[in-house]
């Protein structure tokens, strides 16, 4: 895929050239949503709100990296959505279900036991209710570095923050993630338990 070319095609109308883009980050861009706003639901409306607001803006785009500039309107999507709530909060019995990623074959090459399958579950939403429990600001720093991965200087570039800002969120994330760990502890794999101090 030349993401040049697709982008060039784009902005000239060429909605299958978009559509090669979408399927291209669509997996990335609803992950970040999901660990940020923790609810399957509103993490594919705020992406596809995202895609939606790209395709209208890429005329602003300044050429120099996609994959953070869609991230930085992902993430702007996913506030919108929290800003939402905190306006109006409502119940949901959606939120009640837990979402699983289908684990990587790499990683876990030997079949889970019905027992391992639950606690990997159970691990996964305490994991998700901590991140859920983060100040939003801290919530999508971490989930860019700690659970996507990238660079500072791509998170500099996808939030629009001074680099300082966002270690200093990443390092009170961090902080507030491992206190509340430390009440699942014994979900935790033992080379991983936090040891008390």
């Amino acid at each position: 895929m030349d993401e040049n070319k697709l982008i060039h095609a784009a902005r000239h109308g060429d909605i299958d050239a978009f559509n090669r883009l979408v399927l291209a980050y669509q997996d990335t861009a609803y992950t970040v949503a999901y660990r940020i706003i923790g609810e399957p639901d509103a993490a594919a409306d705020a992406t596809q709100e995202a895609f939606i607001s790209a395709y209208y803006k890429l005329d602003q785009f300044q050429g120099d990296r996609f994959k953070s500039w869609l991230l930085r309107i992902v993430t702007n999507a996913c506030y919108d959505e929290l800003r939402r709530r905190q306006r109006r909060p409502a119940a949901s019995l959606d939120g009640l279900e837990n979402v699983t990623f289908r684990p990587d074959p790499d990683l876990n090459p030997v079949p889970e036991s019905p027992e391992q399958h639950a606690q990997r579950r159970e691990l996964n939403r305490a994991i998700q209710d901590c991140l859920d429990a983060l100040p939003d600001d801290q919530r999508v720093v971490a989930v860019l570095v700690d659970v996507e991965d990238y660079a500072y200087q791509e998170i500099v570039a996808i939030t629009g923050l001074p680099l300082g800002t966002v270690k200093s969120r990443l390092s009170r994330a961090r902080a507030r993630m491992r206190d509340c760990l430390r009440a699942v502890r014994e979900l935790l794999p033992s080379e991983y338990r936090l040891m008390d101090e």
